[in-house]
């Protein structure tokens, strides 16, 4: 994709994406597309560890990262048959409504406006977080309050941006905002102190603290959470079918978790009598041809990818660099908002 995208304002975003969309969604023929190419073309961020980031052979690995392999386990019976697009908060909408990308899978948050206005249909979430900050230690910052003044390093083109905005306007402070698109160059613009604070997805954060900086101990996240950000795939409109596969991938893995199946057990576990892991695994029922898959297609993201909780521990549990509770990532039978709808 060219460097085009990096200039245009939101409103000429809105502008491409409706074109794209007209020209290129009303096809309906995703999926036919993916099978021919071989591959599965996931947009992911460039680097937010714990969610999608690179190792040094270029290996990709995070939570996100995970949802993509499912969809390419779902399709193909293959997790690694996907091509991972690393994108930018600006070029992240051009790309899924031109089609470079079949599924955007890149901490975008599910919101009326993109819903609508972009053209993009959401699948259910994968992560709920909210806006948060890291201060430097010793800098006498402990609350939001006290970044009355403030240098904010943000990132342009997100929801992140316009929070910050309204958290200061709604306390009657001040801020001056340092926006760096190049997600590298805004770290290390704090990091090297010509912010006073970082702003981004408060689950994120720990993964810049852990990642970035040379002593972690150095930087404090802030208490509190100060918007709604459910993260979630997205896929262009209409193309309903290719929305039904993103969708019903993100709730297999949810109703894995909640019915005991997991990698390890999956195998064993199609010889269940229960009539949910039964349609889950693909054992009655067509509910795959009714997709468009094989009839084991969920049987093969468990496999090979995991239900929600092994995706989640993989990345963000107490075994991994970047630790978070689940908070309301749990099911929503342990108070959480995760729930996945009935395959029947």
């Amino acid at each position: 994709m060219t460097n085009i995208f990096k200039s245009l304002s939101y409103g000429a975003l809105i502008g491409v994406a409706t074109l794209a969309t007209t020209a290129q969604a009303d096809s309906g023929d995703t999926l036919a597309s993916v099978k021919s190419r071989g591959e599965v073309l996931c947009g992911v961020h460039p680097a937010r560890h714990g969610f999608a980031a690179p190792d040094s052979q270029g290996n990709w690995a995070g939570l996100e990262v995970d949802y993509c392999r499912a969809i390419a386990a779902a399709i193909f019976g293959d997790a690694d048959k996907v091509r991972f697009v690393a994108l930018s908060s600006q070029q992240r909408f051009p790309a899924i409504q031109s089609g470079e990308v079949d599924v955007l899978v890149r901490n975008v948050t599910a919101t009326l406006g993109r819903d609508t206005a972009l053209g993009l249909n959401f699948a259910p979430p994968v992560f709920y977080t909210g806006t948060g900050f890291l201060v430097h230690a010793g800098s006498g910052v402990e609350t939001v309050e006290d970044l009355d003044g403030a240098t904010i390093c943000v990132a342009p083109g997100s929801t992140t941006e316009r929070n910050v905005a309204q958290i200061f306007a709604s306390r009657g402070m001040e801020y001056t905002p340092v926006v760096i698109e190049n997600n590298k160059q805004l770290v290390d613009a704090y990091v090297t102190g010509r912010c006073d604070a970082l702003t981004k997805d408060k689950a994120a954060l720990p993964g810049v603290r852990a990642y970035d900086t040379t002593d972690p101990e150095e930087h404090v996240l802030l208490p509190g959470i100060f918007s709604k950000e459910p993260l979630a795939p997205a896929v262009r409109q209409g193309d309903d079918q290719w929305y039904d596969i993103v969708k019903w991938v993100v709730y297999a893995t949810f109703n894995a978790e909640e019915l005991g199946v997991t990698s390890e057990n999956a195998e064993e576990m199609r010889s269940s009598d229960d009539v949910d892991v039964m349609s889950l695994l693909g054992t009655t029922g067509d509910y795959g041809s009714k997709l468009g898959l094989t009839e084991d297609w969920a049987y093969d993201v468990i496999t090979q990818v995991g239900n929600y909780a092994e995706i989640y521990d993989r990345h963000f549990g107490p075994d991994s660099p970047v630790q978070l509770d689940r908070d309301l990532n749990t099911q929503w039978t342990d108070g959480g908002l995760l729930y996945g709808f009935p395959i029947k």
